[in-house]
């Protein structure tokens, strides 16, 4: 053999080797997708979103645990998003602890997150609403068959991510309002300087007191053969409503789910999913220049179609690969909460002695009712975060109600090119605002079962998720 032939030899065995190394490599990613209804089996139930109790009575659309499980052949992850306002940590690790007693997916790689849905069952007792035990059960159970199914269909996959922008749905519902806008809080201050949801239209009205993140994060995954597995959406809006009177619905989060399986051409196995990223501080009220009155849903329709054609320009971008690493750390940490002193506690006793209805309080009892449960919380709490890593993409757990500038900072502290936050996951703690939004007050400061931690809680939590994303 002469030398030139053995030459093109060697490159021709080396591009081979190559094209088989490479494929290898794209084919370690596998993927499953699947859906749990967790819709209420009887009614009627208790829904939360609201300081009295209201019941539903029938169902507009049914609620859903959307899963999704990657596995790149070292490292298992599980992401759900379940059509829920608010679920507790307890009923998460329960649904975890069943997941790994059936697949052995440490309960560490499960990050498991509510939209916040205001038209869902209650699961958390809070204000006047108290949770259906039995549901409690049920939807344990059906979280975990999400992923217990989604990690049963794993298959060969790719993955791809990108990001588009949707700034007219989201808007900052704490404003600076002139002096006389600020009305006596529950324990009667007047000290605040921001009121939550003022006047639309108002001429009370003076600036917003804080951002917003316009961004549509999305997670594509499709089947080897390119055709659509399953997209993940993250937008931080908090919800939309409007959502006819005592019915369940999964407000805007469904129905994107549906919206974007269209967009995508996915069959009936795709699964949308979109989850709430910060918005502790945002919905979809136009302050400045209010909307005429809706239908029931027709805002929700309007979002949910506005978002999925802002997901869709993105997804017809994204080149998607199959060698991507993925990684996963959790910790835990301490957080102070912020108790009731003794003369809090006196003036609460006396509200609640004096109220003429005890099942439907008024503001200021309510919030009585809220502080004399707070003075028997313990002086900390122990909260679960959870940072992710596909590739280049960084995505950000925390249980929290979480501030938009929070989310803001996160994403651009963050090593990662693209990052994103799922807000309400793997518990339930509270708004999080940031230290300046606790000194200007408002409603999402007032201590309460919603509103508890430590006025510099978010400075914590931001520190170590960010070292979290460094060690990723």
């Amino acid at each position: 053999m002469n030398r030139k032939f053995l030459q093109g030899l060697g490159i021709l065995f080396a591009v081979v080797f190559s094209f088989v190394l490479t494929h290898e490599l794209r084919a370690e990613l596998r993927a499953g997708a699947a859906i749990a209804d967790i819709t209420p089996q009887q009614l009627p139930v208790s829904m939360t979103g609201s300081f009295q109790d209201r019941q539903a009575t029938g169902v507009y659309d049914r609620l859903n645990a959307r899963c999704l499980v990657l596995d790149d052949g070292k490292t298992s992850v599980a992401i759900v998003v379940c059509d829920s306002c608010l679920i507790t940590r307890d009923i998460f690790d329960a649904a975890k602890q069943l997941v790994f007693e059936k697949t052995g997916m440490p309960t560490s790689r499960m990050m498991i997150s509510a939209t916040h849905t205001h038209t869902a069952a209650t699961t958390v007792a809070l204000a006047q609403c108290h949770p259906d035990p039995a549901y409690l059960k049920y939807l344990t159970r059906q979280i975990a068959q999400s992923v217990i199914d989604a990690h049963s269909r794993l298959q060969p996959a790719c993955v791809g991510w990108a990001v588009g922008k949707e700034a007219a749905e989201v808007n900052n519902r704490r404003w600076f309002v002139k002096p006389e806008g600020i009305r006596p809080d529950p324990f009667g201050r007047t000290d605040a300087t921001v009121r939550m949801n003022p006047p639309r239209g108002s001429d009370l009205l003076i600036k917003p007191a804080g951002p917003i993140d316009p961004d549509v994060s999305i997670l594509s995954v499709q089947h080897a053969d390119g055709s659509p597995l399953s997209v993940l959406g993250n937008y931080s809006l908090h919800y939309v409503g409007g959502i006819p009177p005592n019915q369940l619905s999964a407000d805007y989060f469904g129905e994107f789910a549906r919206q974007i399986r269209s967009r995508v051409d996915g069959t009936k196995s795709f699964v949308g999913i979109m989850s709430n990223g910060t918005s502790g501080d945002v919905n979809n009220y136009n302050f400045l220049a209010p909307r005429p009155r809706a239908a029931p849903f027709e805002r929700v329709t309007a979002v949910a179609n506005r978002i999925a054609n802002v997901s869709f320009a993105a997804y017809e971008g994204i080149d998607h690969c199959g060698d991507h690493t993925l990684k996963m750390i959790e910790r835990t940490i301490d957080l102070g909460v912020r108790r009731p002193n003794e003369s809090d506690v006196a003036r609460a006793k006396n509200l609640l002695a004096n109220a003429a209805d005890p099942k439907r309080l008024n503001t200021d009892e309510l919030y009585a009712q809220e502080t004399l449960r707070l003075a028997d919380y313990p002086s900390t709490v122990n909260i679960k975060l959870q940072a992710l890593r596909i590739g280049d993409l960084g995505i950000v757990a925390i249980p929290c109600e979480v501030f938009a500038q929070i989310g803001l900072d996160i994403k651009e502290k963050s090593p990662f090119a693209t990052t994103f936050t799922i807000a309400l996951a793997n518990g339930y703690n509270g708004y999080l605002p940031t230290p300046q939004q606790h000194a200007w007050g408002g409603y999402e400061t007032w201590r309460s079962g919603w509103s508890y931690l430590e006025e510099d809680a978010s400075t914590k939590i931001l520190s170590n998720v960010l070292e979290m994303l460094g060690e990723l």
